[in-house]
Order: structure tokens, then C-alpha cells, then sequence
């Protein structure tokens, strides 16, 4: 029965967010205006869960001074301290809390975002290397698009940066919609799995 309920609840919801779409009534809107603050609800409870295990993730480790234990030490302690600042001082301009974000947070977050450039490099070399008909014709794009993006392309002829737009927006494009109509098919059918309760992981193990 506990499990029941989950998926009688999860069945109900999924069917009245799906027909709302196509019945344009007040109940509906307001009905839906309403499910969308319960969300929000859900959410802060969903970020103090998330919280919660990550300190006890964190201090699980330490607790065990497994291999690189200092660092789950000072993950805590900069969630600990971001924390304090933020229900002190608060979190509008000129605050602790802000300024420790700005220029603490935001520099090592670039900083770990510029480390995709190395891997997309890796990939490209992995990728692009012309073993076979494809991976020419995928490497001859991807240097046309790289050379037609940068000032040395229109130095070497005009019509690389109108190529490398062709690239864009003609076969690219195209590649670009069919994944993103498989996608579309694929979360269509994993909602209609859930809904009808055939995938059933979100009620956990058990």
C-alpha cells in the first residue's frame, strides 16, 4: 500500500499537468498556478535535503580520514560559513556573503568551466582524426567552422566565414533538430512510463 499511494499520486498529477495544456478553464489555470507554488515549496525542502547529505557525505569521510579528507573539510567549512555570512548579514550588495561569492565562488567556478576547453580539445583530436570517409568529412567542418570564426579565415579567403555560417545553419542545423526531436520522444516516453507507473526508480529500492 505504500507504495501505491506514490504512484496513484504520481498518476493524478501527471494527468492533470498534461490535460491543463489543452483545456484552457479557470480551474485548470488556477489549479496549475497552484501546483507550480507547491514546487517551489518542494524545492527549498529538496535544497535542505541536498544540504543535509552533503554534510553528512562530507563528514562520513573525514570521520574516516579517507584519502583527501582535508578537502571535504574545507568543502564544510565554506558551506558552514557562506551560511552564517548569509543569515547575518544577508545576501543584498556590499554583504560578506556576496562578496565571498564574488570573489571566491565565481573565479573558481571559471576556473573549472576553462578545464572543458582541455577536454573538448582531447575529444576534438579523438574525434576528428580522418580514419575513415565520416571523420574527414567531420574533421574538413570542424576546421572550416573553426577557421571562419577567427580573423585568420577571411585573411586566407573571403568565403571561409560564409562557408563555415553554411555549416552552422545548413547541415548542422539539421543534425541539431534531430536530436532534439529524439529527445522530445524520448521525455514524452519516459513521462508516460512514469505516469502509468511502469518506471518505478524514484520509489527507490525495496
Amino acid at each position: 500500500m505504500s507504495r501505491q499511494i506514490p504512484l496513484w499520486v504520481c498518476f493524478g498529477f501527471g494527468i492533470f499537468m498534461l490535460a491543463q495544456f489543452f483545456v484552457p478553464h479557470p480551474l485548470f489555470l488556477k489549479g496549475y498556478q497552484n501546483v507550480l507554488d507547491w514546487m517551489q515549496i518542494i524545492y527549498v525542502f529538496a535544497l535542505l535535503v541536498g544540504a543535509l547529505s552533503f554534510l553528512l557525505l562530507h563528514l562520513e569521510k573525514i570521520s574516516k580520514k579517507q584519502k583527501g579528507w582535508g578537502y571535504n573539510s574545507v568543502a564544510i567549512v565554506g558551506l558552514l560559513i557562506m551560511v552564517f555570512f548569509g543569515f547575518w548579514k544577508g545576501i543584498q550588495k556590499g554583504s560578506p556573503f556576496l562578496w565571498i561569492f564574488d570573489n571566491l565562488q565565481v573565479p573558481m567556478q571559471s576556473t573549472m568551466f576553462s578545464l572543458l576547453a582541455f577536454f573538448v580539445a582531447s575529444a576534438a583530436y579523438r574525434g576528428f582524426r580522418a580514419r575513415n570517409i565520416q571523420a574527414t568529412i567531420l574533421l574538413i567542418a570542424g576546421i572550416l567552422v573553426i577557421l571562419g570564426r577567427v580573423p585568420i579565415g577571411e585573411m586566407i579567403h573571403s568565403s571561409i566565414p560564409q562557408s563555415a555560417t553554411w555549416v552552422l545553419n545548413i547541415p548542422s542545423m539539421a543534425a541539431r533538430r534531430g536530436i532534439l526531436i529524439g529527445i522530445g520522444l524520448g521525455s514524452i516516453a519516459t513521462s508516460l512510463r512514469i505516469i502509468v507507473g511502469i518506471e518505478r526508480t524514484y520509489l527507490g529500492k525495496g
